[in-house]
């Protein structure tokens, strides 16, 4: 048992210090690394957004429209189909997204917004090791929804895509008339202001009159706020930069074609797990180097000295195992009788 435990140390030291390793370098951030916030005023990629475009692959024949997305990542949208006229509804979409280009797919995402009269409400970039990633927040016209969500699924590979409707009439028609009232009420009370005498009710008439215009300034801007909202649809962007797209898998009918489905889904994930950490250990050969050398010290102490425990064990053996092979010395004779009266 003891010579068993010695011999596997050596080998569970080395097998914990790989694994914190590689722990430890899925999450390092090279130096480079930045983070990027900023609105359509500040962000450089703007100014490109006229600049010709690049085709990377031929596009894909368009597949038939559905709600949601469809495998080819092309985004089908019917919100804002078939609306009652004066409906005061407010889009949302989310979109997740992956690209092997990130720097195009960012310039096609401002030229598509330029072209569409929106504008980045927030921008945020970050850089993860050698892949990259960004947040937008577009703001387009509830008009163009539709088109929007449709480009983006032609500029990236849209791997989640969901969108929602709210309709505000009711709060909007209800605070339009609250408006109308109160705009009746401040007229009347400046008739009154101009026909009072006293002193006492001018005082407070004109109160009440600063009352009803701050009423009125809070209406009129729950108004502009809906207007805002109606009027441009949010959509939320999420693009990341990948070494290779997401596999897109046909639904598996049957135990068999679930089975082939499942192990070539993972093949391709075993493969990239492979790649990106030969990529991680090329990143960090140094560190790698470093570990490799104490583990290699580590073991050469262990095995020096389970050595010299053998070594010193072997002796006290073979030094016990000699004293039991050397003859006893022969006992001395018994003195007579007479030898001890002398």
């Amino acid at each position: 048992m003891k010579r068993f435990t010695a011999k596997w140390i050596p080998i569970l030291l080395a097998a914990a210090l790989l694994l914190t390793m590689c722990a430890c370098g899925s999450n390092f951030a090279p130096s480079g690394s930045y983070m990027y916030n900023g609105t359509a005023a500040d962000n450089a990629y703007e100014a490109e957004a006229t600049a010709p475009q690049m085709s990377s692959a031929p596009q894909e024949p368009a597949s038939p429209p559905s709600p949601g997305y469809s495998g080819t990542g092309k985004v089908q949208t019917d919100l804002y189909a078939n609306l009652p006229e004066n409906v005061k509804m407010i889009f949302t979409a989310n979109l997740e997204m992956e690209t092997t280009e990130f720097d195009l797919a960012v310039q096609q995402i401002a030229q598509t917004v330029a072209e569409m009269e929106g504008y980045f409400q927030e921008r945020n970039m970050r850089n993860y090791g050698s892949y990259r990633a960004a947040d937008f927040t577009v703001r387009v016209p509830a008009e163009q929804f539709q088109s929007f969500c449709s480009k983006m699924g032609e500029v990236c590979k849209v791997t989640r895509f969901n969108d929602s409707s709210e309709d505000v009439g009711e709060q909007y028609y209800d605070t339009e008339a609250r408006l109308a009232t109160q705009r009746t009420k401040l007229e009347r009370l400046q008739e009154l202001l101009s026909k009072a005498e006293e002193m006492e009710d001018i005082i407070t008439l004109e109160g009440a009159i600063s009352d009803t215009e701050y009423v009125i300034e809070q209406l009129t801007g729950t108004l502009r706020h809906y207007d805002s909202l109606v009027g441009y649809s949010t959509v939320y962007l999420n693009l990341s930069e990948v070494y290779k797209l997401s596999l897109d898998e046909e639904p598996a009918i049957g135990f068999g074609a679930k089975l082939m489905q499942a192990l070539r889904t993972g093949t391709a994930n075993f493969i990239d797990g492979l790649e990106e950490l030969l990529l991680d250990i090329a990143r960090d050969w140094a560190g790698w180097l470093i570990v490799v050398i104490v583990i290699i010290v580590i073991i050469l102490l262990i095995r020096r000295g389970v050595r010299r425990r053998r070594a010193r064990r072997d002796a006290r053996y073979a030094a016990a195992q000699t004293s039991a092979q050397q003859p006893a010395a022969p006992a001395a004779p018994a003195a007579s009788a007479e030898e001890k009266k002398d």
